[in-house]
This record gives structure tokens, C-alpha cells and sequence, in this order.
């Protein structure tokens, strides 16, 4: 007779649900086109807000508003150089998570939101 629990594997240790809760939080947070643009570029350099309103094709209060939502959720750092503010990535593993984007959606995609089967 085999003994059935030698063979069980540990438990996964899974993250808690507040931790994911806070994940999923910030991960709204870059659910935007424009947002996603924006950190398409601040993991190139640092930018003004006009700046990247200009490459987003928005006004410069709408980007704004795109970058207080991202430095709330610890996302970028702001920096005063004179009467400019520059922003910056704060987040590393931003570059991943663009990364896992631009390899699923990027450059050459026909747009499909599905696998095919």
C-alpha cells in the first residue's frame, strides 16, 4: 500500500489578497493609452509635461493629471530644475511590465486582442 500524503508537494505560498489588491490598484492606474506612452518614454529619459502632452497629442493639464495618478501609485519621481519639472521612472519593474507589453502588442501586431487557435 502506498502512502498517499509522502507524495504531496508544498503548498504554493501565494501572495495575499491585500497585496494583490494594491497590484490591481496600480495596475488601473496604467490601463491608459496615454499613460502607457508616457512610460514608453520616461524609460528612455526625463520629460516635461509638455513634452509628453506633445507626444500623447493631449493638453498639457490632461498629462498632468495622467502623471499625479502615477506618482501616487510610486510609479515616477518628479524633479524641479529651475522652472522646469522633469519626471522620471521611480518603479524598475516598470520596464518589465512595458516589456511584457510591447512583446504581446508592439511594433508589427495586427492588433488581435486574441490568440488564435
Amino acid at each position: 500500500m502506498v502512502d498517499a500524503t509522502r507524495h504531496r508537494t508544498a503548498k504554493p505560498k501565494f501572495t495575499s489578497l491585500e497585496c494583490l489588491g494594491q497590484a490591481a490598484e496600480c495596475l488601473k492606474t496604467l490601463a491608459h493609452p496615454h499613460r502607457l506612452r508616457i512610460v514608453q518614454m520616461l524609460l528612455a529619459g526625463r520629460y516635461t509635461v509638455g513634452e509628453l502632452a506633445e507626444a500623447c497629442g493631449i493638453p498639457s493639464h490632461m498629462a498632468s493629471e495622467h502623471l499625479r495618478l502615477m506618482l501616487r501609485c510610486g510609479f515616477l519621481n518628479m524633479e524641479k530644475d529651475g522652472r522646469c519639472a522633469y519626471y522620471t521612472i521611480a518603479e524598475p519593474h516598470l520596464a518589465s511590465i512595458m516589456a511584457c507589453i510591447e512583446s504581446r502588442f508592439g511594433a508589427g501586431r495586427s492588433g488581435r486582442t486574441t490568440t488564435p487557435a
